[in-house]
Order: structure tokens, then C-alpha cells, then sequence
């Protein structure tokens, strides 16, 4: 059962915007299990110049799922969202159904962001953001999808081969790279 936590920043949730979203977020309900409690944190922002940004993001114990829209509409950004999320759910059960005929395996695991740390500051270099993450095995290619579900230029992960950590990243030219360490 999905549940929700709406909050805005310069606007205030309204109950018919807040049930808007929880009609369209709705939706996605069918591709969890019947028995996971989910949350769906939803961040509603009004700008200066009056566009409207919506944030979703959906940790899952085996993905976490994040979308953000920015249009003139704060409606329309949350229709942006929505379907973006079903997409990228869409992309991964594709993925991973596919992974587990070629390779027999019945599960994948696939890291989890910890909730975003207070600002600390360096004396050289500003550190402005500062997150955990739980290293999950994994190969490059679902590090990969993880990445770019997650909008990022780079992932770490635990290789399910050699148990190292490892580093995926996207190159200048769009492809991959991959860094692995001497563990």
C-alpha cells in the first residue's frame, strides 16, 4: 500500500492538490507488493518566477526511485512525475526479469541512498551535500540502471563478482566507465 508525505515549499498543500497527487501517484501501486508498506515523499515547490517543481521519491528496499519535473503548471508537473516514475519502474522490471532468465537468478539487489546528512564544512573545499549508502552486490549493468534511475553521473557498489567496491560512471562522450579497486 503506498502512503504519502506531502510537503511544499511556498505553496500551501491544499487537500484537491494533495489528492491530485495521491491520484496519480495511485497508479503505481500495482507494481509493489501487496504486502510493502511504501512512501512516497513528495516535495511541491513554487519558484519566484512561478513554475512549479515536484519531487518524488520512493526508497524500496531493492531500488530507490526519485523523478522531478519542472514546469509553468504545479498539475502538470506532478502528471511529468508520475509518468516518469512509471517508466523508470517499467525500464527496471524489463531489466531485471530479462537478467534473471539469462542468468537463473531469482533476486537483485540494488543499493539504497541513506536520507541526506547535515552540511559539513572543510577547511579547504566546501562539502555542500554528505550521503551514506548501503553497498548491495551487484553487476556494472544494474549499477548502471541504478545511475541513471537516480538522474546521477556516477554510482558505487559492491561488484557480486569480486565483492570490491566499485565505481560506475558516465563519460563525456555517454558511454560507461568503470573503476574498480584492488580490495
Amino acid at each position: 500500500m503506498l502512503k504519502y508525505n506531502v510537503r511544499g515549499e511556498n505553496i500551501e498543500v491544499t487537500e484537491a492538490l494533495r489528492d491530485y497527487v495521491e491520484k496519480r501517484l495511485t497508479k503505481l501501486e500495482k507494481y509493489f507488493e501487496l504486502n510493502q508498506d511504501v512512501i512516497a515523499h513528495v516535495n511541491l515547490k513554487v519558484y519566484r518566477d512561478h513554475s512549479a517543481k515536484v519531487e518524488v521519491t520512493i526508497p524500496l528496499p531493492y531500488l530507490v526511485l526519485r523523478a522531478e519535473e519542472t514546469t509553468d503548471d504545479m498539475y502538470r508537473s506532478i502528471d511529468f512525475v508520475s509518468e516518469k516514475l512509471e517508466r523508470q519502474i517499467r525500464k527496471y522490471k524489463t531489466r531485471v526479469n530479462r537478467k534473471s532468465r539469462e542468468k537463473g537468478l531469482d533476486e537483485f539487489f540494488v543499493p539504497e541512498e541513506a536520507p541526506e546528512a547535515k552540511e559539513e564544512k572543510a577547511p579547504m573545499f566546501k562539502i555542500v551535500r554528505n550521503k551514506r549508502v548501503n553497498l548491495k552486490p551487484m553487476d556494472p549493468e544494474e549499477a548502471i540502471l541504478q545511475m541513471d534511475m537516480l538522474e546521477h553521473d556516477f554510482f558505487v557498489f559492491q561488484d557480486a563478482e569480486t565483492n570490491g567496491t566499485s565505481v560506475v560512471y558516465r563519460r563525456n562522450d555517454g558511454s560507461y566507465g568503470l573503476i574498480e579497486t584492488n580490495e
